[in-house]
C-alpha cells in the first residue's frame, strides 16, 4: 500500500512536472511569438515611417525642381526685360544723339539767319542813305518835284536790285552743280575702288581633246551619222578637221556649246558612240547642266547677299553665266553692277540691299530675251514682275538703258553702274572702230532695199528705224519689208543680242485756203 501510495505521489509529481514543462514551453513559444510580432511590426512601421519620408522628399523634390523652373522662367522674363531696356536705351541714346544734332543744325541756321538778317538791314540802311542822297541829288539839279524824284529813284534802285538777285541766283545755281558733281565723283570712285572685279574673254568656240586620230573616225560614225546625230542632238556644230588631238565644237548659244563639250568629252571616255548611246549621254548631261546652272545662280546671289530669289529667276541668273556682251561675261558683269550700285545707294543713304538685288537682276532680260520678243530690258522686266519682285527692281531693268522717263533713284544708280562696268578697261574688248562699223552695216543694210529713204541705227545698234516712201510702199508692203530686213540682218550681220527694226511709212496731205 505504502508503494501504491508513493508511486502514486510519483504519479502526481510527474503529472505536475509534465504539466509545468508544457506550460513553460507553451509560456516561451508565446513569448517568442509576441516578440516575433513585435518585431515584425517594428520593422513594418520602420517600413511606413521611411516610405514616408521618401515620400515627403519627394514631393519636397518635385516642390523644387517646380521652383527652380518658375525661377528661371522669372529669370529668363527679367532678361528679356533688360534686353528691351538695354535697346530702348540704345534707340534713346541714338534720339538723343539725333536731336543734338537737330539742335546743332537749328542752331546753325538761327545764326547764319541772324546773320542774314544783320547784313539785310545793314543794306537796307544803306539803301536807304543811298535814296536819300539820290533824291537831294534829284532835286538839287533837276528841280523835279518830291514825289517824281521818289518814284524815278525807286525805280532805279529796284533795277539794280534785280540784277543783283539775278547774278545771286546764277552764282548759287553754279555752285550746287560744282557741289553735285563733285558729290558724284567721289561716290562713284568710292564705290569703284572698294570693289576690284576682274574681266574675262568669252569665245564662241570650244575644243576637246581626244586621245588618237582613230578616234575622229568614230565621233563621225558610218557615212557621217554619228556626227550628224551629236549636232542634232546639241544643236552645235562639230568640226572634224586636220588639227592632230582636238574636236572643235563651236556654237553662239554658250549653254548648248558647253552641253556638246561635256556630252562629248563623256563619249570619248565611255567608248560607245552610236546615235542611241549619244542621245542618252545628251539628255543626262542637259540635267547635269540645268542643276548646274540652278547652283550658278544661287552662288551669284549669295555672293551679293540677295536673298529671297525665285527659282526661275536663279535658273535664269544662272544662264548668264553662258552669255556674253561685248565679249564681256554677263554674270560677272551683273555681279560688278550689283556691288556698285549698292556701295553708292549705301553713300547717299538709301538701302544697300535692294540697290544690290536692282543691279544683280537688271541684265535678267539677256538669258531669256531669244525666247521672249522684244528687247532684253522689256523681257527682264516682264520676267521679275512675273516671278513677285518689287517696283524697284523691274523699273531699274526696264529703264537702265534710259529707254523711258526715269523716276526712280535706284533705276540711276543701276544705270550708272552698268555704264562704269562697262567702260572699264578690259571688260568690253570692242573697240570705237569696229561699233561704228556694225552700226554703218546695219544701215547700209537697210538702204539697200527699194523704197527705203533714210536708216538710222539707235540704242548702240540694238535698233534698226527705217523711213520709207509712202508713194512707193503702201501698209502690207512696209509690214512685208520689216520682215525682210529682220532677215537679212539675222542672216548676213553678226550681232550681240537682238536688233529691233521699226519701218515708219509716213502720209502727209496739205490743202491752202486761199
Amino acid at each position: 500500500m505504502t508503494g501504491g501510495l508513493i508511486g502514486l505521489i510519483l504519479g502526481v509529481l510527474g503529472a505536475w512536472a509534465a504539466f509545468y514543462v508544457s506550460a513553460r514551453h507553451r509560456a516561451t513559444t508565446a513569448r517568442g511569438l509576441v516578440e516575433q510580432i513585435l518585431s515584425n511590426a517594428h520593422r513594418e512601421a520602420e517600413t511606413i515611417r521611411m516610405q514616408a519620408d521618401l515620400a515627403s522628399k519627394e514631393d519636397a523634390l518635385r516642390h523644387r525642381h517646380a521652383l527652380e523652373a518658375e525661377m528661371e522662367e522669372t529669370r529668363r522674363d527679367l532678361r528679356e526685360q533688360e534686353r528691351r531696356l538695354e535697346k530702348r536705351g540704345d534707340l534713346l541714346d541714338q534720339r538723343l544723339d539725333l536731336l543734338n544734332d537737330k539742335e546743332r543744325q537749328l542752331e546753325d541756321v538761327r545764326r547764319r539767319q541772324a546773320d542774314q538778317e544783320s547784313e539785310i538791314q545793314e543794306r537796307r540802311l544803306a539803301t536807304d542813305r543811298l535814296e536819300a542822297r539820290r533824291l537831294e541829288e534829284l532835286q538839287r539839279i533837276g528841280g523835279l518835284a518830291p514825289e517824281e524824284a521818289r518814284q524815278l529813284l525807286l525805280a532805279r534802285v529796284e533795277e539794280d536790285l534785280r540784277g543783283e538777285a539775278g547774278e545771286r541766283i546764277l552764282r548759287h545755281e553754279a555752285k550746287v552743280r560744282e557741289t553735285s558733281r563733285e558729290r558724284a565723283v567721289e561716290i562713284l570712285a568710292v564705290a569703284i575702288q572698294r570693289f576690284a572685279a576682274s574681266h574675262t574673254a568669252e569665245i564662241t568656240v570650244s575644243t576637246v581633246d581626244i586621245p588618237n586620230d582613230e578616234m575622229k573616225g568614230r565621233i563621225i560614225g558610218r557615212e557621217g551619222r554619228n556626227i550628224r546625230a551629236f549636232e542634232k542632238a546639241t544643236g552645235v556644230d562639230v568640226i572634224v578637221d586636220d588639227t592632230p588631238g582636238v574636236v572643235i565644237v563651236t556654237g553662239f548659244d554658250n549653254v548648248r556649246r558647253e552641253v556638246a563639250k561635256l556630252a562629248l568629252e563623256r563619249l570619248i571616255q565611255d567608248g560607245r558612240i552610236h546615235p542611241s548611246r549619244i542621245e542618252e549621254i545628251v539628255k543626262d548631261t542637259h540635267d547635269e547642266m540645268d542643276e548646274h546652272i540652278r547652283k550658278v545662280g544661287r552662288d551669284a546671289a549669295r555672293e551679293v547677299d540677295v536673298v529671297g530669289l525665285h527659282d526661275k529667276i536663279l535658273d535664269y541668273l544662272g544662264k548668264l553665266k553662258f552669255r556674253t556682251s561685248y565679249s564681256q561675261n554677263v554674270l560677272r558683269h551683273s555681279i560688278e553692277v550689283a556691288f556698285l550700285a549698292g556701295m553708292m545707294a549705301e553713300e547717299i543713304g538709301l538701302d544697300g540691299a535692294l540697290g544690290r538685288r536692282c543691279g544683280l537682276l537688271h541684265d535678267l532680260g539677256k538669258a531669256a530675251d531669244h525666247e521672249m520678243e522684244g528687247g532684253h530690258p522689256a523681257v527682264g522686266a516682264e520676267l521679275l514682275r512675273r516671278y513677285g519682285e518689287g517696283k524697284e527692281v523691274t523699273h531699274a531693268a526696264l529703264g537702265h538703258h534710259d529707254d523711258l522717263r526715269v523716276d526712280a533713284p535706284y533705276t540711276v544708280l543701276v544705270a550708272a553702274a552698268d555704264a562704269v562696268s562697262a567702260s572699264r578697261p578690259g571688260a568690253r574688248r570692242e573697240t570705237l572702230e569696229k561699233y561704228v562699223r556694225r552700226l554703218e552695216e546695219l544701215e547700209s543694210l537697210a538702204l539697200g532695199f527699194p523704197g527705203v529713204e533714210q536708216a538710222y541705227a539707235i540704242q548702240a545698234g540694238r535698233e534698226v528705224r527705217v523711213m520709207v516712201d509712202s508713194r512707193q510702199v503702201d501698209d502690207p508692203s512696209a509690214a512685208t519689208l520689216c520682215r525682210e530686213i529682220a532677215k537679212a540682218i539675222q542672216s548676213q550681220l553678226t550681232y550681240p543680242g537682238e536688233v529691233k527694226v521699226t519701218v515708219l511709212r509716213e502720209t502727209r496731205n496739205v490743202e491752202y485756203a486761199r
